[in-house]
This record gives C-alpha cells, structure tokens and sequence, in this order.
C-alpha cells in the first residue's frame, strides 16, 4: 500500500531497528515503546488487519517470528505479552497487520 508506514519500511523508505526478518515477515524496534523491550512483527505483504487475513500462511510465519525474536532477545525464559490490536478503536494506530512483542519488566495482569 502506497502510503501504509509500514510498507514502506519494509521497502527499506523508512529506516528501522530491525530485529528480524525473512522473506515474510518483518520484526522492528516500536518507536515509542511501552516496555523495555517492544517490538512490532509484521508480514511483509499488507494485510490491514487480523480480520482481513486470508492467506493461512501468514499467521503461521507470525507465530514463527514471534518465535525467532523471542530466541534473538532471549525473553524465552522470562516470558513477555503478545498484544494484536484490530481497528481504531482497540487501539490499532496503522492499519497494517502488526503483533506487538512486550518484555524486559514485570507487566502484570492487565494490559498497560
């Protein structure tokens, strides 16, 4: 998508921390994080949002990444929150698919 921030970092217009990536899937650095370690996880190709998944590749190379950041930051042991916000009013800010990867505190019961 032409104007998604998102797709162009994936084209590499916008610069980012990366912390992974593979042919599909993209995981960065959040810019103004919520915890010590956030990082967002994207598929490269634009979805706008979890309802709008019609590939079942894409959940399964999510999880993947997930899986490979977790290793990377070596939050295995101690656990961190996977948080997938679904339209403007949960809270999803662009709309393109992104799964955020929350550690390196305690984050508690709720959702901060």
């Amino acid at each position: 998508m032409e104007d998604c921030i998102f797709c162009k970092i994936v084209k590499g217009e916008i610069p980012s921390d990366k912390v992974y990536e593979d042919e599909n899937i993209l995981a960065f650095k959040d810019i103004n994080p919520a915890a010590p370690i956030h990082v967002l996880v994207i598929p490269k190709k634009h979805v706008e949002n979890i309802l709008m998944v019609n590939d079942e590749s894409i959940p399964n190379e999510i999880f993947k990444g997930i899986k490979e950041v977790a290793k990377i930051l070596n939050i295995e042991e101690t656990g961190f929150r996977t948080i997938v916000n679904c339209g403007r009013d949960a809270g999803q800010e662009v709309m393109h698919l992104h799964f955020h990867i929350l550690a390196g505190e305690h984050l508690g019961e709720k959702i901060k």
